[in-house]
């Protein structure tokens, strides 16, 4: 794992990674966890719209899909929390160019925890809805990334948990549970500290992990339809704003 040196400067614009054994662990807020949670899956999800303007980020922190908790985060909430996961070298802001008239954000993670594709999809299912099986956490990384069984979920989770510093950990399995679950180490809403998680022990042969059938849908409330209704035409006019920016470059 990997950390970072601050402060930034006219010279340093970006910060300075250092390489473990000098890392430190990790460990944010909650309202960090859900804005950099939000960006990564943003990012995998639905990449044209990618970096994102603050109106965007605080919709998807406000999800009420595929969030666990829900959030209702006003805008002043979510600039904090990126502002300070910026601080932490953690966000990136990207500054208005090129038509675009909007400050954007964008995580770090990958640079600094030096993630890949798959591992990023992992720990942003587990930030933005806690605890979870390899079976669930198939399902629900499907539009993030490609995982062919459950044997490359379990195999992501232990490089995820055998780091220097983890940065995921396999709870206790609860009575009359089949399957493990894992959950973050990164702060608050992760790993409960009065369950000690279980160490990830390597396999030499296939993975004794049972099989999950995929997650079914969870459908809302009737008194979330409404709001989830004003999200979706917030993004679509997002992403309308997103086109003309792109013609105002083409000149079109």
């Amino acid at each position: 794992m990997t950390c970072v040196a601050y402060p930034e400067t006219a010279n340093n614009p970006r910060p300075q990674v250092i390489p473990a054994p000098y890392a430190r662990a990790v460990e944010l807020t909650p309202e960090e966890l859900r804005v950099l949670g939000c960006l990564v899956e943003k990012q995998l999800t639905t990449p044209q719209q990618y970096p994102l303007t603050l109106n965007a980020l605080v919709l998807a922190c406000n999800q009420t899909s595929n969030r666990d908790p829900v959030v209702h985060y006003g805008d002043a909430t979510v600039e904090e929390a990126v502002t300070a996961a910026k601080g932490r070298g953690l966000a990136r802001f990207v500054h208005p160019s090129h038509g675009r008239s909007a400050l954007r954000y964008r995580h770090e993670l990958d640079d600094v925890l030096g993630l890949d594709e798959r591992q990023l999809a992992l720990l942003a299912v587990l930030v933005l809805r806690g605890a979870q099986t390899p079976g669930e956490l198939r399902a629900r990384t499907e539009r993030m990334a490609d995982f062919s069984d459950l044997a490359e979920i379990e195999a992501e989770l232990r490089a995820l948990a055998d780091r220097h510093d983890p940065l995921v950990a396999r709870l206790p399995r609860r009575p009359g549970h089949k399957e493990d679950r894992y959950a973050h180490t990164m702060g608050e809403g992760g790993v409960d500290g009065s369950a000690a998680p279980e160490p990830v022990h390597h396999h030499s042969g296939p993975s004794r992990l049972p099989e999950s059938p995929p997650a079914r849908l969870e459908r809302p409330p009737a008194e979330d339809l409404s709001q989830q209704l004003a999200h979706l035409r917030a993004e679509v006019a997002e992403l309308r704003r997103g086109l003309d920016e792109l013609r105002a470059q083409l000149g079109g």
